[in-house]
């Protein structure tokens, strides 16, 4: 289930490079939330799955639901738009981990995070900002877009954290129809706000359908089962696997260079997860 999480987790940057040209980021969210609703609720009724017990249940998945899909995902669309690049996003981003054992270091509410873990998220690191320097280029990066991609890394984070303290084990089918119909609430304002209209070409229909059917049928679902099932920082190093993930998929789709330093990369992030996330 992780390594299927981190593969469908690494779509959502190549989706942004196909779907963003020819549309709004919050626009496009909103769609997608909208339709998302739509399949879960008729998943939900079909299985008659359970709803959370309780309207204190109801409201956390309603705050999960406005940082992991609404924050999150609309802080690195928001910050592609402005133009950065889709490697520097993904470093920003990829720093939750260490945000996460932080604040699990700080709080103590998990076992606290042990010398093998810190060595772990660090190399990890490492590995990650190997992946993705090459990509950095001057003049890439504005206030605005740094700023949404700031936002984004706090809203996965404090989203996974949320989750993991106040949400009681439940169904994913409901949980994700709550959380979804949340960041609709959000995201709907901002979208009427934005000047530019949906430009429905072929590409953006399939950037559509793929968000929808695999990125939060599949992927928020499988993520909304790892945090119920694991430690916060366990599954936040799955976060390191992503960038170099979506370095492997744009060389076989786009014909990105992959060279010897992105493989390196690659191998120093996968060996920094095995020492996050095994067993003591």
């Amino acid at each position: 289930m992780p390594a299927v999480f981190v593969l469908i987790w690494s779509t959502g940057f190549v989706v942004a490079r196909f779907g963003m040209p020819h549309a709004p980021p919050f626009s496009f969210l909103s769609w997608r939330y909208a339709l998302s609703c739509v399949a879960f609720a008729m998943w939900v009724r079909w299985a008659g799955a359970a709803w959370p017990q309780g309207r204190q249940q109801m409201l956390h998945l309603a705050v999960t639901g406005v940082l992991m899909h609404g924050g999150y995902l609309g802080g690195v669309w928001s910050a592609v738009k402005l133009g950065l690049g889709a490697g520097t996003a993904s470093l920003i981003v990829g720093l939750q981990p260490v945000l996460t054992a932080l604040w699990v270091s700080a709080t103590g509410s998990e076992h606290r995070v042990s010398a093998r873990q810190w060595a772990g998220l660090l190399l990890g690191l490492a590995g990650l900002a190997l992946v993705v320097w090459h990509r950095l280029g001057l003049g890439e990066a504005s206030l605005p877009s740094l700023t949404w991609a700031v936002l984004a890394l706090l809203s996965i984070t404090a989203g996974t954290l949320y989750q993991k303290r106040h949400v009681q084990p439940c169904d994913v089918r409901t949980a994700n129809l709550i959380q979804l119909a949340a960041a609709l609430v959000v995201s709907l304002p901002l979208a009427l706000l934005e000047p530019q209209a949906m430009d429905w070409t072929g590409e953006l229909i399939g950037a559509m359908a793929w968000s929808v059917l695999a990125l939060t049928l599949g992927g928020s679902s499988l993520l909304y089962l790892l945090i119920q099932r694991g430690a916060a920082t366990q599954v936040a190093s799955l976060m390191y696997l992503v960038p170099p993930c979506t370095a492997v998929l744009a060389w076989g789709l786009f014909g990105e260079a992959l060279g010897l330093r992105v493989l390196a990369g690659i191998g120093l992030t996968v060996a920094g997860v095995v020492l996050v996330t095994r067993s003591r």
